[in-house]
């Protein structure tokens, strides 16, 4: 059977741990009244996208948005691990300012490859990476067509993205292969894959875009 699919991925409202510099991968921050403004604004402009179901992370700012997003729409809202943020370690809920120096930080930030999260004790890119592709797998494995919201974080959104456009993980981060996920701007991806297929491909139609949060 062929299958087309829309996604529509969202980063959460803003928190406050965004707000104080914080870390923030599976540890979790409340969302800030601007962050509150920015889903039911996101809300706003898919307003008239008929959605078939909702993926979000099993963190409560994923959850929070995606409800503001839905406001009293009919559909059904999942919870998936695998799109859950990259996980920090003992850099949850520390400052990135005492940190930014570390080579590990740098690492990290800049060189997925040699970023092996001794000191913190983290999930290194190719196991985030892993877990998030088949999150992905997961939900497309279940939906022949329609458009699905997915709810998720900065640095796996990003790194899907990046992906759908061909980038490896190994090489996501190097300039002009990704950009930094604004708070609820909305990205959508278009899959398509024939009976004949083993894949689909993805298809990019909007990065990072958020004209209606102007």
């Amino acid at each position: 059977m062929k299958k087309e699919l829309r996604l529509y991925l969202i980063r959460h409202g803003r928190t406050l741990w965004n707000d104080q510099g914080l870390m923030q991968g599976w540890g979790n921050s409340a969302l800030t009244e601007q962050g509150i403004r920015g889903a039911k604004l996101t809300g706003k402009a898919l307003a008239n996208v008929p959605f078939i179901a909702a993926y979000s992370s099993c963190l409560q700012r994923t959850i929070d948005t995606a409800n503001h997003i839905l406001s009293h729409r009919d559909v059904p809202l999942f919870q998936h691990q695998g799109l859950n943020e990259h996980f920090f370690g003992s850099w949850e809920g520390v400052s990135t300012e005492t940190i930014r120096h570390t080579e590990e930080f740098q690492q990290m930030l800049h060189d997925p490859v040699n970023y092996m999260a001794r000191t913190n004790g983290g999930e290194t890119w190719e196991v985030f990476t892993n877990r998030v592709i088949k999150a992905i797998q997961d939900i497309i494995k279940i939906h022949n067509e329609g458009n699905i919201l997915i709810v998720s974080h900065g640095h796996t959104v990003r790194l899907l993205m990046a992906l759908f456009a061909g980038s490896t993980w190994q090489n996501h981060r190097e300039e002009g292969r990704s950009v930094s996920m604004l708070n609820t701007a909305i990205n959508i991806v278009r899959y398509v894959q024939q009976d004949n297929e083993s894949e689909g491909q993805f298809i990019i139609e909007k990065i990072n875009d958020d004209e209606h949060l102007k």
